[in-house]
């Protein structure tokens, strides 16, 4: 709220733009929404009214997400584990963090994308991409879904309409000091605090604050995305994939791909994505939990995994990100909770993919 009031007093320099929280590091959409929330809740003074704001996005994001598990097939059993969470709740109606508009605006994305609204899915992915980088987890998997589903050159256009989006968004703060906007609301270089870190607290301070560590992490990342797209995202081998990039396929050959990115393919493919960037993430704070929370136990029961260990997993999970401050065990817990779950995501969907080849090759021979 003192961020806002100074962008509601005509400040437009993201350099100029601080409060007691630090200075402002989300993109444009985050200051518009809390624009709003500024003038609703009388300047930030009416707390409860900002609550019940939230508790409507709640009950919104839950929604979608409960959606996006049914357009996927996701059996009941596993419904109970989106609402159980005293963590996500905490975050939503009492933090009140922007990651909750943000991963409201992912699971749009998703659902769009399940029902095959292309274009506004992917404007429902840029408008939560203003609201904080964080989203950028999920492009990965967004690329590879929007690729294998509408093609190559469509694929370019929805990324470019993407970026115009952003820079819309971005405009007035462009106009006053574009370096100032770009270098604090995408700023990719940031210190991260041992002190508040959920996930790598068991490492200890100086291996964390390490480049070391930070470059290790970064190339697990690019490790684990590389490892998944060519062995468990793509509909074709790696070099099939890179002549489709060179030279487009015929509309036949397209659309045989576009059948095979299903609801399930897509729900699959944009959470992986989100959960082996939280694996690796520089830091983890308690806020991450809304991308965390509601992404496992679709990729849980994907993995084949028995119910009883879906359950003993996520609880495990919560409890760790219920200890405050995070503890050495608790943080081996949450990234041991993260990299079962990546793991056994990556094993599943080998079965997965073996299962839809042998039905694919049956219907072949059928015709």
């Amino acid at each position: 709220m003192q961020q806002v009031s100074q962008y509601v007093g005509g400040e437009r320099d993201y350099a100029k733009l601080y409060g007691d929280t630090g200075p402002l590091v989300y993109p444009a959409a985050h200051v518009y929404i809390y624009r709003l929330l500024y003038t609703l809740t009388d300047e930030g003074r009416d707390i409860k009214l900002g609550q019940y704001v939230f508790i409507v996005l709640y009950l919104a994001t839950l929604l979608l997400v409960m959606q996006c598990y049914r357009q996927a097939k996701v059996p009941p059993y596993i419904f109970p584990l989106l609402i159980l969470s005293k963590r996500l709740h905490s975050i939503f109606v009492l933090r009140l963090f922007n990651d909750c508009f943000a991963v409201f605006f992912l699971f749009l994305a998703i659902y769009c994308y399940q029902r095959r609204f292309w274009t506004i899915g992917s404007l429902a992915y840029s408008l939560g991409l203003g609201v904080k980088m964080s989203l950028l987890l999920a492009l990965p998997g967004i690329g590879i879904v929007l690729w294998q589903g509408i093609g190559r050159n469509t694929a370019l256009r929805q990324a470019m309409m993407m970026g115009q989006l952003q820079i819309l968004l971005a405009y007035p703060f462009l106009a006053a000091n574009p370096w100032s906007y770009a270098s604090r609301a995408f700023e990719l270089s940031r210190q991260f605090l041992f002190k508040w870190t959920v996930n790598w607290r068991f490492v200890g301070e100086e291996t964390f604050l390490s480049r070391e560590f930070s470059l290790a992490l970064l190339a697990a990342h690019a490790s684990l995305l590389g490892l998944f797209i060519t062995t468990r995202w793509l509909h074709c081998s790696v070099g099939e994939a890179i002549e489709q990039l060179v030279r487009p396929p015929s509309q036949q050959v397209q659309a045989n791909i576009s059948r095979r990115v299903t609801p399930d393919f897509i729900l699959r493919t944009v959470l992986s994505a989100v959960i082996i960037g939280c694996q690796c993430a520089r830091t983890l704070h308690y806020q991450f939990y809304t991308y965390i929370a509601w992404s496992t136990p679709f990729l849980l029961w994907r993995s084949g995994l028995h119910p009883v260990l879906i359950y003993v997993i996520w609880l495990a999970q919560e409890w760790a990100w219920n200890v405050f401050p995070s503890t050495k065990t608790s943080s081996m817990v949450v990234a041991g909770c993260l990299t079962l779950t990546v793991g056994s995501t990556w094993l599943g969907a080998d079965k997965l993919k073996g299962s839809s080849d042998q039905a694919e090759a049956k219907v072949q021979r059928a015709t």
